[in-house]
Formats: structure tokens, C-alpha cells, sequence
């Protein structure tokens, strides 16, 4: 999807804070123009007061859902029904849930067969099941500090670099090789796009950078090649496993 596709944005007001509205709405338009923005949940119960003034600041739409039943939550049901008729009324090319709640993994799941690109945004306690039903999913815990330290280094700090651990660097390595032509040099956006598919909460802001490309050369594994780019003037990056590494792995 592009930045000029439209998109459905739905947030479950029941199991969202409000306080990264703002960012959340802005990592959004990276994916896509959102020409519908509803949030769902019962305004008439006093948690979701902070929610009123964000959203005429954002332009989303509250919906209106009653809780019928104690215990049951009839939000979901409402979400549910919507991103349904949204879906056959063919105005939008993707969707963004906005959910913490693994009750949408089947919308997730529906969305996808219907063709159309899902984006989630949740809590790290998100469950996985509904996290890889979408096709990328983001977690609000990076958008915050994101907004808290206003990309003030651009370069991870080494603390960060700790939480890349073997099976991340695994994941990096059957990917390149994946892709990898006879030399083992492997076209590092092909690389990105792959690690999405494969692991669709994988986001290399969540290790501290904010592109793949220093991620990458964090890791001393990895050799990385820019060469020309005949149809722009950006420069094409490609990555290989060092020999040396490589050697040692065929032997394991």
C-alpha cells in the first residue's frame, strides 16, 4: 500500500489510551490516506473522557455502543459489523485496527482474504495470534517514547542494541539467505519487505533505530554494499552475511 491508497482507521476506544492519539495518526498516514477515522465504545461511561477532545482534534468519529450485556463486549461487535460493510462499500484499499483486543484476529484474518492490507496498532501486551493476522503491526510503547524523545538520536543507543538477541539475528540471516543471489548480497529492501512477512511486529524502532540500514551495521555480522541506482539518484543498499560467519554457520 501506498501513501495515496485510502484507508479505514477503527480504534476501540474500549482497549486503547488515549494519549498517542496524535502519533498514531501520524505513523497512520505513512500507510495510507485515512478518509474514515472511527473510534467505538460507551461515551456515557466516565473512562473514556479523556478520548472527547482528541478526537475533534483529529477529526475521528465517535460511535456510540451501549454495553447490553455485563461481561460481554458489544464494541467489538460494532467494530466487527463496520469494517464489514466498509469493506464491501470498495471506497478503501486497507484498514487500521486500532486494538490491543486478540477478539479481531478473525477480522484480521477476513480483511486479508477480501485483498485488503491491515496495519494493527496495539500494546506490547497485545496477543500474538492477532498481532501476525496483520500484515504489519505496530506497538504504541514505540510511538511514545518516539514522541518523548523527538527522534533526538537518530543512531540507537548501545543500550538498546542488547535487546537484538540470537533469534532476531537468526531471523536477519535466513531472510538475506533467502533472497541472497549466487554471491550472497541480498537487495536490503527486498530484506525489509521479507522480515514483515515473516514477522509482521518486527520493527527495527523497536531495537532503537529508526531504519533497517543501521540496525544492520549494528550487528557485526553483515556486510553492507550501496551501488548506483541508474532510475535515481539514491543509492541501492544491499547486504551479505560476512564469509566469516557464514563459513561458521554451514559448520553448526
Amino acid at each position: 500500500m501506498n501513501s495515496n491508497s485510502n484507508m479505514a482507521v477503527l480504534i476501540d476506544g474500549d482497549n486503547i489510551p488515549s494519549a498517542q492519539v496524535k502519533e498514531m495518526m501520524e505513523e497512520i498516514t505513512k500507510y495510507g490516506n485515512p478518509t474514515i477515522k472511527r473510534i467505538y465504545g460507551d461515551w456515557t461511561r466516565p473512562g473514556l473522557t479523556k478520548w472527547k477532545n482528541l478526537l475533534l482534534e483529529n477529526a475521528i468519529t465517535p460511535i456510540q455502543q451501549y454495553a447490553y450485556t455485563t461481561g460481554k463486549n458489544a464494541t467489538d461487535s460494532a467494530m466487527i459489523i463496520d469494517a464489514m460493510d466498509i469493506l464491501y462499500s470498495g471506497k478503501v484499499d486497507g484498514f487500521c485496527l486500532v486494538s490491543s483486543d486478540s477478539d479481531f484476529t478473525r477480522l484480521a484474518t477476513r480483511l486479508r482474504e477480501a485483498g485488503m492490507q491491515v496495519i494493527g496498532i496495539g500494546e506490547k501486551k497485545t496477543p500474538n495470534p492477532f498481532i501476525v493476522a496483520c500484515d504489519k503491526f505496530i506497538y504504541i510503547e514505540i510511538l511514545k517514547k518516539l514522541s518523548e524523545e523527538k527522534v533526538e538520536n537518530k543512531e540507537s543507543n548501545t543500550s538498546e542494541v542488547d535487546l537484538i538477541t540470537k533469534k532476531e539475528i537468526n531471523l536477519i540471516s535466513t531472510t538475506i539467505k533467502d533472497l541472497s543471489d549466487e554471491e550472497g548480497w541480498a537487495f536490503l529492501g527486498d530484506v525489509g519487505s521479507l522480515l514483515q512477512k515473516k514477522r509482521p511486529n518486527f520493527d527495527s524502532r523497536n531495537y532503537g533505530f529508526e531504519k533497517l540500514t543501521p540496525l544492520i551495521k549494528s550487528i557485526d555480522l553483515y556486510e553492507i554494499e550501496q551501488r548506483e541506482n541508474q532510475k535515481s539518484k539514491h543509492k541501492l543498499i544491499f547486504v551479505k552475511i560476512k564469509e566469516k560467519h557464514s563459513t561458521k554457520s554451514k559448520r553448526s
